[in-house]
């Protein structure tokens, strides 16, 4: 359409997201969404909505990006449940080793957050931060592990996944991300561990 502008919507959000994600929801501003995305304030508005709305497609994006992959690293758990965790850590160590975005995890800042945050948008955060444990837990009973030991071990593993991304931001090396993921691998394989 003649004197419309037109962008990528998938850089736009990719942009958007990033800058949420290095500088948090409460110190990101409308004009720090417009440097990075490109767009006016007016453009932002009438693209993408206000500020909120923004935060939770950019949210949904996020969740829907790594939360493909840690699926896609699940599926060999009935073949191979130790294999299928120690894949699931590797999405993690992966985006923690990548120079393209910032350190950390948008989902778990955005919960630290959560009471500067609006009801809708802290309720949205909260569902998708809770999606890992059932994933894993989910995987594991596939697997064969009972549903005790399986919920005691997705919740273990969602901890342990979450904390990579604090101790990745906090500067912990690469060595000592993968020497914490192996401790909780080592101990699945010991749980599966047939006895005899």
């Amino acid at each position: 359409m003649a004197g419309k502008k037109q962008f990528d919507m998938d850089t736009v959000l990719d942009a958007a997201m990033i800058q949420f994600w290095r500088s948090g929801y409460a110190d990101t501003s409308l004009d720090d969404l417009s440097r990075a995305t490109g767009l006016n304030r007016s453009s932002i508005y009438s693209s993408l909505g206000d500020k909120e709305a923004l935060f939770l497609r950019c949210l949904d994006r996020y969740a829907t990006r790594y939360g493909d992959k840690y699926d896609a690293a699940l599926s060999c758990a009935v073949e191979d449940p130790v294999a299928a965790v120690r894949a699931f850590f590797e999405v993690t160590l992966g985006r923690i080793a990548d120079p393209a975005v910032p350190d950390g995890c948008l989902m778990a800042q955005s919960v630290m957050a959560s009471p500067a945050l609006s009801p809708r948008v802290a309720e949205q955060v909260k569902e998708l931060f809770g999606r890992q444990r059932p994933r894993v837990r989910t995987a594991l009973k596939a697997a064969g592990m009972s549903d005790e030991n399986a919920e005691d071990f997705a919740v273990h593993v969602a901890a342990v996944n979450q904390s990579l991304a604090v101790m990745g931001r906090a500067g912990a090396s690469p060595e000592q991300l993968r020497a914490i993921v192996s401790v909780t691998v080592d101990a699945l394989a010991r749980t599966l561990r047939p006895v005899g």
